[in-house]
């Protein structure tokens, strides 16, 4: 996206300074104020499905090493307001356990708690602000 300068729904790949609040998709942290960021389109399925659906995502500006420790929860998602959307094993969103998480919570905790439900598969995390998708959780 940033070498053809589009994303992948042909939307402008344009740089602007982070206010410092959003959610970077790329590297699972929030951007630092100033930090040159875009946001652009993503889908969290690939496969064609009625719950494949396209929202904004901010990512850095110029590639960055990304999430390094991908089995492990990040630590700028561990607390705070998240929407915790679940999902079963044919992907299709379970209405059931859908979970919004406050300020304080464990939002691992939260995230277990979801996985440990038979019926739940998979959970997308997203910020609670700006409801971007952030990562999904699996079940082994």
């Amino acid at each position: 996206m940033r070498a053809s300068g589009f994303d992948e729904q042909g939307n402008p790949f344009s740089s602007y300074p982070a206010v410092g609040w959003e959610p970077l998709r790329c590297c699972l942290r929030s951007a630092a104020e100033k930090e040159p960021i875009a946001l652009i389109s993503y889908a969290a399925f690939t496969a064609p499905s009625p719950w494949r659906e396209v929202g904004p995502v901010f990512v850095h500006a110029e590639e960055c090493e990304g999430y390094p420790k991908t089995a492990l929860f990040p630590e700028s998602y561990r607390r705070g307001r998240r929407l915790l959307r679940t999902y079963d094993a044919g992907l299709t969103l379970d209405y059931e356990h859908i979970r919004m998480t406050e300020d304080d919570d464990d939002v691992e905790a939260a995230v277990r708690e979801l996985l440990a439900v038979p019926e739940v598969a998979e959970v997308h995390v997203r910020a609670a602000e700006a409801q971007c998708f952030a990562f999904a959780v699996r079940t082994a």
